[in-house]
């Protein structure tokens, strides 16, 4: 996700000597706790988890793709048993007592059922989202923020869709959200042939997995996999791209897409995972160099 470049402005000094008043903190999104109906593994590696309660009617869903929130968790795994502000608790405790947060795109909203639902990538025990998912059952309750959301798929253009298996529940809605006659291309990188999911793509967009079948990862895995997979020649005409997954390939992404002159308003771009970091690791690195995409 992007922002349009703005030139800075400074405000003038009011007459006699006043300050400037700061701006108003931002209002923090509302927060909505739901209740565990059901879990299913959809994979190896992915767990859904479907959420609705007495509170489903109050989550104020949104209209985009990539509509996501944030999970609040406590430091060993539990989840807060009401809703917080996150601000006051981290003015006013210690450190290793400050609830975290992750964040998730919401993979299907059922307001017929009243639950929605979210895919979780696991590995074993290894951080904290995806160990809760695997351990829930009905009746377990989740506290979440927002939505948040920017991307929405355009009728006018060809539609390229990158990323690993991070970005499946994102890709997934996108893809269901374009109308029959779209064109475009999805090129997910996923472990193994186990890890493969349908997606309920137009006729008009190509589908393509990248198995890493035990290499590991690569960056240039997708950067070098998009232009053959495209026939080895780029869209022509409008183009709108979609690029999330782990930070180093989503920076080889990125070089790509801006040698081949991608305009930022058409791209929705970032890292959701950094190879060899914890999770809270990578969210302080995105305030510092090494996190920047953009």
């Amino acid at each position: 996700m992007t922002e349009t470049a703005r030139p800075e402005h400074r405000p003038e000094q009011p007459e006699g000597g006043g300050t400037v008043q700061p701006k108003p903190a931002k209002k923090p999104k509302p927060q909505t706790m739901l209740e565990v109906t059901e879990t299913q593994r959809i994979g190896p590696h992915m767990v859904r988890v479907f959420l609705g309660g007495p509170e489903f009617e109050s989550f104020p869903a949104n209209e985009f793709a990539d509509m996501y929130v944030k999970l609040l968790f406590n430091q060993d795994g539990t989840v807060p048993a009401e809703k917080l502000d996150l601000a006051q608790a981290r003015a006013s405790l210690p450190a290793d007592q400050v609830p975290v947060t992750r964040t998730y795109t919401i993979r299907a909203v059922d307001p017929v059922n009243k639950e929605l639902a979210i895919d979780f990538v696991t590995h074993g025990d290894e951080g904290l989202a995806g160990p809760w998912a695997q351990r829930a059952e009905p009746g377990d309750r989740l506290l979440l923020q927002g939505p948040g959301g920017r991307y929405a798929p355009r009728p006018d253009a060809f539609h390229l869709l990158l990323g690993d298996e991070s970005a499946v529940p994102a890709i997934s809605r996108g893809v269901e959200f374009m109308g029959p006659g779209a064109r475009g291309l999805v090129v997910v990188e996923a472990e193994s042939a186990e890890d493969v999911v349908e997606l309920d793509a137009p006729e008009g967009v190509e589908v393509r997995w990248l198995l890493r079948d035990g290499a590991g990862h690569s960056e240039e895995r997708l950067v070098d996999a998009v232009l053959p997979a495209l026939g080895g020649e780029w869209p022509e005409g409008p183009l709108q791209v979609f690029a999330h997954g782990e930070r180093g390939g989503i920076k080889a992404l990125r070089r790509l897409l801006r040698e081949r002159g991608v305009p930022k308003e058409d791209l929705s771009i970032s890292a959701y995972w950094a190879l060899g970091r914890t999770e809270d690791r990578f969210q302080a690195e995105k305030k510092e160099p090494i996190g920047k995409i953009e």
